[in-house]
């Protein structure tokens, strides 16, 4: 009780000076307050003099014809009526707090009591968020358990990417050859490449492709196709090292066919004893014989034999035809001179989109080594400079020649490239190596 009174008193004595601060403040500095007494007792207060009405100090100032305020009579203080307004305020306080703390607690008792629905939910939320981050993060598992299987997984996914970026690539090429009345020579030179190259890959993979996709088969189809990449795979599911590997064995294999085919141009040199560049061919092959290659003007000079019999493609013979075919590296098929046919327009329309594209010196080192090995020379350990003279003496070739000099230009291998360092290095080279390897028995 008596903390009561004293938070009422201190209550009504702040307003009591708040009071007197208005008073002072709108009836002038002049104006005295009397002091008033407040007693707990029962004694009446004091009544109020009605000579205590301040006077303004000039009538200049004020208007003396205004009524002066009035001032209520805050002499008294009933301790009870603070004390039930103070209860009332704390009653209306907790009314206006109680919907929040119920809602809190309510808040608190469904979050402690779920349903068993909401459970189930929430565990398989759970479960299925681990289970999505162990799929996510499961190829660095198994790279961490089984780096070398890991390595071939990324390479023959890649590799099947990289496939079927290109087949969109050809059938795009083959859309704007087939809707051009220009044809092959609208394409640049790696569109070329691209559209003869990926119909032999798209052959040659296709197997693998379709039995490793089978539910029962793949599993031992795929196993197969890891261990014979070469045999079963193209250069999109090769690593880097592969291919070189295999871009070597399937060059050395078309050198092996350059003398072949040498023999069987040296076997028609009688029938052309009546031909008027019988001399200037015999004078070709004998620097071929002798381990030199003629000059650009030299091959020039004798295209016109090989315009007519014995050496037009319609009168070559079935063997020379084959050997062709395999020391141009094309594959097996039932018409060869067709392939033939074909693969000299892809190369010859290749040199014009070189000419096209700024010349041989503007093509960067990877295309310069590819284009040799599609030409039939070894550009390991070459130059750039000596990669662009050759090609150069090839292409000046092959802008010179019409198309009844066609087998000159599928000869050009051999004229240009069949005494060449590189290519003998390659050639013998590697069958030097193999007898130190696999020494013959000794008698």
């Amino acid at each position: 009780m008596t903390l009561v009174l004293r938070l009422t008193r201190l209550r009504a004595t702040s307003a009591l000076s708040q009071e007197s601060l208005f008073q002072h403040t709108c009836l002038g500095n002049n104006a005295l307050l009397r002091r008033r007494h407040y007693v707990t007792s029962s004694d009446p207060a004091p009544k109020k003099s009605t000579s205590s009405t301040p006077i303004p100090p000039n009538s200049s100032e004020y208007d003396t014809k205004k009524e002066t305020p009035h001032l209520p009579n805050n002499d008294g203080f009933d301790a009870k009526s603070a004390k039930m307004k103070f209860t009332e305020n704390v009653n209306k306080l907790q009314q206006a707090t109680a919907p929040i703390k119920d809602a809190a607690k309510q808040a608190v008792i469904n979050k402690a009591k779920l349903s068993p629905q909401q459970v189930r939910e929430n565990v398989r939320g759970y479960m299925f968020t681990r289970f999505f981050d162990y799929v996510k993060n499961y190829d660095k598992v198994l790279e961490k358990n089984f780096p070398s299987a890991m390595k071939v997984y990324r390479v023959f996914f890649d590799g099947v990417k990289e496939f079927f970026a290109d087949m969109k690539r050809f059938l795009k090429v083959a859309r704007i050859v087939n809707s051009s009345s220009k044809g092959l020579k609208t394409l640049n030179r790696q569109e070329l490449e691209l559209y003869m190259q990926m119909p032999r890959d798209m052959i040659k993979v296709a197997p693998a492709l379709i039995l490793s996709s089978l539910p029962m088969v793949g599993y031992a189809i795929f196993p197969l196709v890891v261990m014979y990449p070469r045999t079963f795979l193209t250069a999109h599911f090769w690593t880097l090292q592969q291919r070189a590997e295999f871009r070597e064995y399937y060059f050395l294999e078309r050198l092996t066919y350059n003398r072949p085919v040498l023999r069987c141009l040296q076997a028609k040199l009688k029938s052309l004893k009546k031909h008027p560049k019988h001399e200037q061919f015999a004078q070709v092959l004998g620097q071929l014989g002798s381990g030199t290659h003629p000059s650009v003007e030299q091959i020039l000079d004798i295209k016109d034999i090989f315009a007519d019999t014995p050496f037009s493609l319609v009168s070559l013979p079935g063997k020379h035809i084959k050997l062709l075919n395999k020391m141009h590296g094309i594959p097996r098929g039932w018409f060869k001179r067709h392939s033939l046919y074909e693969h000299a327009f892809f190369i010859h329309y290749m040199d014009l989109a070189i000419g096209r594209e700024g010349g041989v010196h503007n093509m960067p080192l990877e295309s310069l080594r590819n284009a040799c090995y599609i030409r039939g020379l070894n550009p390991v350990n070459m130059s750039n400079d000596d990669m662009i003279t050759w090609l150069r003496g090839w292409i000046k070739v092959s802008n010179s020649i019409q198309l009844e000099h066609l087998t000159l230009f599928l000869h050009l291998p051999i004229f240009l490239a069949y005494n060449h360092p590189n290519n003998w290095q390659l050639l013998y080279g590697s069958k030097d190596k193999n007898k130190i390897q696999n020494p013959p028995p000794s008698e």
